[in-house]
């Protein structure tokens, strides 16, 4: 999810931050990227990424489904606020951000989408669910804290990052983008 930094722009309340940790305990929260892990890393191979950041990175599930799949010459770098011990987002040839989008507070998404901004050396990797979560935080609130569209997502998208490729299915979307900071 986002991160906290001294002296920095916040990216998640203290209070969010709490009803994380609390659904962080359920054994099969934070693994989404499992699913997505096969696309990751065929894009990761096809554009020579050597190294990964895992934005939102939950239970690092990522590296090791990649690594179940046969991929392991890469340089990982996890972040999560929930796990402190990942340390702060790292610059990377590969930047996944997996179902983490939507569960952004509102008032923090655009520090969000600067600080993956920052971060992409190479290409990023997004998938934003569209609509309800199944999990709810323990405050009773759906854990999509966004639930919009695409056509809601990518003109914000769009003030940080050029799309270069955007696929849409029932769930939700995948887009490739590079910072405009880059271009």
């Amino acid at each position: 999810m986002m991160r906290r930094g001294l002296g920095k722009v916040s990216t998640i309340s203290d209070n969010y931050l709490e009803q994380q940790k609390l659904l962080h305990q359920i054994p099969e929260y934070g693994t989404a990227s499992r699913d997505h892990a096969p696309m990751v890393m065929q894009f990761g191979k096809d554009h020579g990424a050597k190294s990964i950041s895992d934005y939102g990175a939950g239970k690092c599930v990522l590296k090791h489904e990649l690594n179940r799949l046969g991929w392991s010459d890469f340089q990982y770098y996890p972040y999560d606020p929930v796990f402190p011990e990942y340390g702060e987002p790292q610059p990377a040839d590969l930047v996944c951000c997996i179902d983490v989008l939507e569960h952004v507070e509102p008032e923090y998404l655009e520090s969000v989408l600067e600080d993956l901004q920052r971060i992409i050396v190479g290409v990023g990797l997004f998938t934003i669910h569209t609509g309800p979560a199944i999990k709810y935080l323990p405050n009773g609130q759906n854990a999509h804290l966004i639930q919009k569209p695409a056509k809601w997502w990518v003109p914000k998208l769009r003030n940080y990052f050029m799309i270069f490729q955007e696929i849409t299915d029932e769930n939700g979307f995948v887009v490739v983008v590079d910072p405009l900071s880059k271009l």
